[in-house]
């Protein structure tokens, strides 16, 4: 059993000392619970959503029904937490959900890993390389701990710290819906950019995935783009970053077999 539960009257001291030396920091920002206490929020958290996509029939189970897209997703997914660039490779649970909705292109991850991937997005895109851009990008929110700083923010340490305990399930069940259309800071989507172009760069993958997304978005003339690339820096910013540090890695316009992604799509 892990061992990350704090006494409830420690709460409000937590919340209220931010130097402490029980504070942990992570990508630009500091988390003021530890590890384990994301990975259990994470894990509330992923559980909520998993029973709210569950209930509006959306959530692909990993079953025999779906055994086929799973077995042509994972692939992708794990080539990119293998790259041997993620902090937390080896703390979070990094498991992958498909929700099942064609009208949604977007994807997002809890803390401790849990990554969701709408369908819609997954039908959008053009070949692997993209999707594995993507899945980077979010995969860095969840390593660098984006996710949690940003509710942390939102919310207050005290009220998450709260969650972990079990308490306040209405807002448990808040955060989970509103998960996907969490805002982050510039910095935390610049610096998720960046990762997954590091990501790539290990991988057999071009490591401009992410910003293949962002062209073909901009010429679909999307009116909601998601909020991973609807949120500053501007799209055009950042396909001219992303699009820089490939070229200084030298990982750019590498093909892939895109057999396996058009079985994937066909199989959702």
């Amino acid at each position: 059993m892990r061992n990350f539960l704090l006494k409830p009257w420690l709460l409000l001291s937590l919340a209220t000392v931010l130097g402490t030396t029980a504070c942990s920091s992570d990508g630009d920002g500091v988390v003021l619970f530890s590890i384990e206490d994301d990975i259990a929020l994470g894990d509330k958290v992923a559980a909520e959503t998993d029973s709210t996509y569950r209930a509006k029939g959306q959530l692909l189970e990993r079953n025999s029904t779906n055994a086929r897209a799973y077995q042509l997703l994972d692939p992708i997914v794990n080539r990119v937490l293998n790259s041997g660039q993620l902090a937390h490779r080896q703390n979070f649970v990094w498991d992958v959900k498909i929700i099942k909705d064609d009208s949604i292109q977007n994807a997002f991850a809890s803390p401790g890993g849990h990554i969701y991937v709408y369908s819609g997005l997954i039908k959008f895109l053009d070949n692997e390389s993209q999707l594995a851009g993507v899945l980077g990008h979010e995969i860095a929110h969840a390593d660098r701990r984006h996710t949690s700083q940003q509710l942390q923010q939102q919310y207050g340490i005290s009220l998450l710290l709260s969650l972990v305990l079990g308490e306040n399930p209405n807002q448990l069940a808040q955060i989970a819906a509103g998960l996907g259309q969490l805002k982050f800071s510039r910095d935390f989507e610049r610096e998720a950019d960046n990762y997954s172009v590091a990501y790539l760069n290990k991988t057999i993958y071009a490591c401009d995935g992410t910003a293949g997304f962002f062209i073909k978005a901009q010429a679909a003339g999307q009116q909601s783009t998601p909020e991973f690339l609807s949120t500053h820096p501007d799209p055009g910013a950042r396909i001219e970053a992303i699009n820089t540090k490939a070229g200084e890695l030298g990982c750019k316009g590498r093909t892939v077999d895109n057999s396996a992604f058009l079985a994937l799509q066909k199989a959702l």
